[in-house]
């Protein structure tokens, strides 16, 4: 009975040891995986950076991102039905200028911006695409600012690979992309009025 016994407690370590060898593997694997992509989408942040300040208009990232506000009424009727699976690609924009904004609710300038982007957003109804990309922020803090201020375009909200790879530093900050799916500017700040015409007028070029 005592060797019966002895045995199961022998197996039982050896199960534990084999089980906590496995959680160590799988942790390492994991970290090790976090550290390569996210070092990986730094590095693609920080060469977009350099190419839009070298003006040689670099792709945007085709990421798809959660829509948390489907306010489509300014955006062409043909991608309004894009909205509608809860799910946003930047690749589906193609063919129109898009003004990529990001912000929080917790963030002052954001709150002083919100106003102008969406009288622009309003002007250039069916011509020129907004989208707001909420960051680090609660969906329910995020969804009464947006009610608050009138936000009468689409909102998403960002994951870190997107917030990576476009090299965000700051909040906010606001990427113009034209109809190639190309980035022609980029305001890191507060916008003003004339920054904002003038970096429309770039991205709408042909």
């Amino acid at each position: 009975m005592r060797l019966s016994r002895l045995h199961s407690r022998r197996r039982l370590l050896v199960l534990m040891r084999l089980s906590a060898t496995l959680l160590v593997l799988v942790l390492f694997t994991v970290l090790t995986y976090r550290i390569v992509h996210g070092f990986s989408s730094a590095h693609s942040g920080a060469r977009l950076t350099h190419a839009i300040q070298a003006h040689r208009s670099p792709s945007a990232p085709n990421v798809q991102l959660s829509v948390i506000w489907p306010r489509a009424g300014t955006w062409p009727q043909r991608l309004r039905a894009s909205v509608d699976r809860g799910t946003l690609r930047l690749g589906d924009l193609r063919g129109y200028p898009v003004v990529l904004n990001f912000w929080a609710s917790w963030c002052s300038p954001c709150q002083r911006e919100a106003a102008l982007l969406a009288s622009a957003a309003e002007a250039s109804r069916g011509r020129i695409i907004f989208v707001g990309v909420d960051v680090h922020d609660l969906t329910t803090d995020a969804r009464h600012f947006l009610r608050a201020h009138h936000v009468p375009y689409v909102v998403v909200h960002s994951q870190n690979s997107i917030t990576d790879r476009f090299g965000l530093i700051g909040l906010p900050e606001t990427f113009y992309v034209d109809r190639r799916g190309r980035i022609q500017d980029a305001t890191r700040g507060e916008l003003s009025a004339a920054t904002l015409q003038r970096a429309l007028g770039r991205a709408s070029q042909d």
